[in-house]
């Protein structure tokens, strides 16, 4: 692209800390920012301030190296020519937040539109890797759109047990069904998940984080290479110095997210997350980016440029290998070379942070371990994108196909007089709660024709919409080898989950979606060909249900037990809509005007 050089006279900063038209209120904004070590030289010598949002604590360790690759990103960033200022982001941890981490997406993501909005900010590192961080903090710099790059802390190591490699969170699937089928204890049950996550960093398998990490670098948004580098090694604390440096650059080529986040990059995007396996949850978060960037972007446009898509990538859950060998086989470059290479990539034009295009920075890259970054020629399965489920009982469901193993396939969709379809008997449960209450008891009568239903799990419902509709199947059917039973549900999964549930449905029952009205014993018709998920019953029946539900007062939900619950629910969207705050992607850009009125 074109390069420009930035007037200098023309930084926000310099409303704060140089304003020759108010020395008032220059001399106010400076005393204070003084007041711990920075020099008037720093502030007001025609230097951008650089802010860092610091995602990296104590209640967040998956972020939490952040501390430590900070330093040099501040290193990167004087070296350049800025000024470095650390702003603290409002925690996110996917293990440790309750009721559940994406409840906190959307005040991540507000806090930081206020803190660059409101503060001398230039342009913004964001500091992302656990879940629902990366999201928020791309959902913030998509709103504000002063340049911004972001900066991945990186996957942990591989974990291992008994000489095999552990994925965490993948893992722990694995393991509760062992302990339900009585072939562990809960001793054991804590020594398998605590061998999966031996370093700093996020999840090692293709779960949420490594997935929207991955996605980050796809977007254009961090420096090609950078994604998948492990948290603990050298390179990671290298990458971390070149993207402070790479961010000044960006504030004199006045680079913004609006020039990187492009219609064509989401579809880069979409295209690169069905060769990894990607997490379920990537189309609620790249929605919501999309939303806030101005970007129409839906859920058919997942399954329209993604379900072709071959699976590259044999990580777990899809797949066999972890993290660590994601990156020694060439990680997002090899992927992204690959699809181009076989002409799968949408849009080889679309600029990222560095300034290039995909294209240029991308082909030419291949796989150093074709077992663990697959030709096209020889994929872990042809077709690996979502499906965009629609039916009676919801507008929108994600489906991902490429952790439908050939037994899951042969048992429920390979019938020769229906072929891609399967009918079956509903159990529903109302919250998590209710299965583990229940889910064992032999009076359900389940059976492999079962298809198991979790609602009040979205984001109304919940709030902020839960990773538990991976259900498993009761003890006694797995103690009979029966391992995997149909799953539906208004909530999420975990990425690292290898179940091929039916999740995200919206509307979700809290919002008078179809699931409130079902009932145990309900038939289902699952139709894959035809992308169908439909009850099978009347019209009259199925409108005799709803209005008893509304006159009972609709779906019953757990009550608000804090303000931000309260606000959340009464301004939230549907999943299919990015769950995000309505009227917040009305504001575009707001860095780029004028600065806020002075505070004196």
């Amino acid at each position: 692209m074109t390069k420009v050089r930035k007037n200098p006279d023309h930084l926000r900063s310099r409303q704060w800390f140089d304003n020759p038209d108010d020395p008032e209120m220059t001399a106010l904004y400076l005393e204070k920012y003084i007041n711990f070590g920075l020099t008037w030289e720093e502030l007001r010598s025609k230097k951008p301030i650089i802010g860092i949002a610091q995602t990296g604590s104590d209640l967040s360790p998956c972020n939490r190296h952040h501390l430590e690759l900070t330093k040099r990103v501040r290193d990167g960033i004087t070296a350049a020519g800025g000024t470095p200022l650390e702003i603290p982001v409002h925690p996110i941890q996917e293990t440790g937040k309750r009721p559940t981490a994406m409840l906190d997406r959307n005040l991540t993501y507000l806090g930081l539109v206020e803190a660059l909005y409101g503060y001398p900010i230039d342009a913004v590192v964001l500091n992302i890797g656990c879940d629902k961080t990366t999201p928020a903090l791309l959902m913030a710099a998509a709103t504000v759109n002063i340049p911004a790059i972001a900066l991945s802390v990186g996957p942990m190591l591989n974990g291992w047990l008994n000489g095999q490699r552990t994925g965490s969170g993948t893992i722990v699937w694995k393991a509760r069904q062992l302990l339900a089928a009585g072939e562990i204890n809960e001793d054991q049950f804590l020594e398998m998940a605590a061998a999966s996550v031996p370093s700093v960093g996020y999840c090692n398998t293709m779960g949420t984080a490594s997935t929207m990490n991955s996605l980050a670098e796809a977007l254009g948004m961090q420096l090609p290479g950078s994604a998948a580098i492990p948290a603990p090694l050298r390179e990671r604390g290298q990458f971390s110095y070149q993207t402070g440096r790479r961010i000044v650059e960006m504030v004199w080529e006045d680079l913004k997210p609006s020039d990187i986040m492009t219609k064509g990059a989401f579809l880069n995007a979409i295209a690169v997350c069905s060769a990894l396996g990607g997490s379920t949850n990537a189309p609620i978060h790249l929605n919501a980016i999309a939303r806030h960037i101005g970007v129409d972007l839906t859920n058919d446009d997942w399954q329209e440029n993604g379900y072709d898509v071959p699976l590259l990538v044999n990580l777990q859950p899809a797949g066999e290998y972890l993290s660590e060998d994601f990156f020694r086989a060439g990680g997002v470059p090899a992927v992204a070379g690959t699809l181009l290479e076989a002409g799968l990539v949408p849009d080889p034009k679309a600029i990222g942070c560095n300034g290039k295009s995909f294209d240029s920075n991308y082909r030419g890259t291949s796989s150093k371990n074709d077992d663990v970054i697959r030709p096209v020629a020889n994929p872990l399965k042809a077709k690996a994108g979502f499906l965009n489920l629609k039916g009676n009982l919801f507008n929108s469901a994600i489906m991902k196909t490429s952790v439908v193993t050939a037994d899951f396939h042969k048992t429920y969709f390979e019938n020769p007089d229906d072929p891609e379809a399967f009918e079956g008997e509903v159990l529903v449960f109302d919250g998590p709660e209710d299965f583990h209450k229940r889910i064992d008891d032999p009076e359900l009568k389940a059976s492999v024709n079962t298809v198991l239903v979790m609602r009040g799990a979205g984001p109304i419902g919940y709030p902020g919409g839960a990773e538990v509709v991976n259900m498993r199947p009761p003890a006694y059917l797995i103690r009979k080898g029966i391992n995997a039973l149909p799953c539906i549900g208004d909530g999420r999964q975990s990425g690292t989950s290898g179940s091929p549930s039916i999740l995200n449905a919206s509307p979700e029952a809290a919002a008078g979606g179809g699931l409130a009205i079902l009932e145990d014993g309900d038939r289902i018709r699952i139709d894959l060909k035809n992308c169908t998920v439909n009850v099978l019953l009347s019209d009259e029946e199925l409108e005799a249900r709803h209005k008893r539900l509304r006159e009972a007062g609709g779906y019953t939900c757990p009550v608000n037990a804090t303000p931000w619950q309260k606000i959340f629910r009464e301004n939230v969207t549907q999943f299919e809509d990015g769950m995000v705050l309505e009227g917040a992607p009305e504001f575009r850009a707001v860095g780029c005007g004028p600065v806020p009125r002075n505070n004196h």
